[in-house]
């Protein structure tokens, strides 16, 4: 008995040696194949960043979008990759529009954006009934869409890109900021400014300071605003923060407390963002994002201050593919025919 103990010691012993070898092997092999590939592979530095541009296609103004894409993609040798953003009923058509048209090249994705996340949390307003389409609610769900990127930059449709879009991208947003907007003081023609009458650029113009959710924020009523249509967004911090449900929250509350609505400054999009990100936002260049080109047709920029910025942004009612509108030489230039006849130009003021 004693002998037979020490034979299965000895057998016992003998295996754990060969499996241990075969066991070396394999890490061994396994660990020079990876590092056979990373040696192969080129350096991180070297590699060509993708730049994420997010960006809606709503039914009756994707020759909007379509603009915009193509005033990007002719200005950059970046590599960019277009999320374009529709509701169900529009998907297919955005892809033949891309697919059958001077754009074909560019690099896309097509997203379906689902309304049902907005059920309950928007008050229905007569006074601007385009400011509560579901798409102008995409900009608080980036996560939801995008995936896979630690920097996203998100334009409204109505803007023409007149710079490389690999300046925007490389804005720096400082520590613990999940987004750098363009601050409403900061433009660099306060002149031309002061001519559009009824302009907001404060607070005041977007929150309802009767009330006394809006005056429990401490927030003064004179605070310059931002425009929330160019975005760079960093999105772990957007994560982290849980931006997404602090702008819910106030959606919410809007819905039940009324503490603002389109009547006021810019739309009902605007204003969660403002109370969100109050004293939480890094500054984009004044010169990429020049805005308000969209507020009155009877007003004009200097033709030398339109040919040095870098971005657009016909925000307002009047859009530079309808009539009347201003400068709308600059946008048609980056028009991109519909292939399926529906988007036609209004030249009315040609």
């Amino acid at each position: 008995m004693a002998l037979l103990r020490k034979i299965n010691q000895v057998l016992l012993f003998l295996l754990i040696v060969t499996l241990c070898g075969i066991l070396y092997k394999k890490v061994h092999k396994g660990t020079v194949l990876r590092n056979e590939t990373e040696d192969d592979s080129e350096p991180p530095e070297e590699m060509e960043e993708e730049i994420p541009v997010v960006i809606c296609a709503a039914a009756g103004r994707m020759g909007a979008t379509m603009a915009a894409i193509n005033s990007i993609y002719s200005n950059t040798d970046a590599n960019i990759l277009f999320y374009v953003v529709g509701l169900r009923n529009t998907l297919s058509r955005i892809r033949k529009w891309i697919e059958h048209s001077k754009l074909r090249e560019i690099n896309f994705k097509v997203l379906e954006f689902n309304p049902i996340v907005l059920k309950g949390k928007i008050r229905p307003d007569s006074s601007r009934p385009e400011l509560l389409q579901p798409l102008n609610f995409v900009r608080f769900y980036l996560p939801l869409l995008i995936h896979r990127h630690e920097k996203v930059i998100y334009l409204d449709d109505d803007v023409i890109v007149q710079g490389d879009i690999q300046e925007l991208y490389d804005t720096t947003l400082a520590l613990g900021h999940a987004a750098a907007f363009s601050g409403d003081c900061d433009l660099p023609s306060a002149q031309d400014m002061n001519r559009f009458v009824g302009l907001q650029n404060t607070y005041m113009g977007y929150l309802d300071y009767r009330k006394k959710t809006i005056k429990d924020l401490g927030i003064s009523p004179s605070t310059c605003s931002f425009n929330p249509g160019v975005i760079v967004v960093n999105m772990t911090e957007w994560k982290h923060q849980r931006i997404t449900k602090q702008l819910e929250k106030w959606m919410q509350k809007n819905v039940e407390e009324n503490l603002y609505s389109s009547s006021l400054g810019g739309g009902v999009a605007t204003s969660p963002m403002l109370i969100v990100f109050h004293g939480k936002y890094s500054a984009i260049n004044p010169l990429w994002h020049i805005r308000h080109l969209g507020w009155n047709p009877d007003t004009r920029y200097s033709e030398h201050f339109l040919q040095e910025a870098k971005l657009l942004h016909w925000n307002g009612r009047h859009k530079p593919w309808d009539f009347p509108s201003v400068h709308n030489d600059l946008w048609e230039s980056w028009f991109v025919p519909d292939p399926a006849g529906i988007f036609k130009l209004n030249h009315h003021n040609s």
